[in-house]
């Protein structure tokens, strides 16, 4: 299996002048992206709360409009995780602690899984994803995580 590494720092060095508040605040700098994103992903600060989502990661994870899940917690804001048994249940609270975006953020590593997503209605498929989040610093502290999905 091919292993590319990508470096985004040199993209957002500050600019020669006057520091502003979102010059240093990772969040907000990588919130506009995702936003604005064509691929499937999405942002959660340290006590999970959504900041933002990419339009096709919440067609992907069936969450309806980005607009309704800004500021939610993610797995308050609609978000249904199943497990991967013959007969679908919801996951536990210790398994969903397993899960890449909330897994970034307690280990402040990579992290990587399969995700079954709850169909957005009765008899709808229920969608697996690949899951590749990394944490976000701010300074030395873990101050959220970005994921990006793939439908598998």
């Amino acid at each position: 299996m091919a292993h590319v590494e990508l470096s985004l720092s040199d993209v957002f060095a500050p600019a020669a002048g006057p520091s502003t508040g979102q010059e240093s605040d990772n969040l907000a700098r990588w919130s506009s992206t995702v936003s604005h994103a064509a691929e499937p992903c999405l942002l959660i600060d340290a006590g999970t709360r959504v900041v933002s989502v990419s339009a096709t990661g919440c067609e992907l994870l069936c969450l309806g409009d980005p607009e309704d899940v800004v500021g939610l917690p993610l797995l308050d804001g609609g978000l249904r995780l199943l497990d991967f048994t013959a007969n679908p249940r919801e996951l536990t609270e210790q398994e969903l602690d397993k899960i890449p975006p909330l897994l970034a953020l307690s280990s402040g590593r990579l992290a990587r899984g399969l995700i079954r997503v709850q169909g957005a209605s009765a008899g709808a498929p229920d969608p697996t994803v690949d899951a590749i989040s990394t944490p976000v610093f701010t300074g030395e502290v873990v101050a959220g995580s970005l994921t990006f999905f793939s439908p598998v």
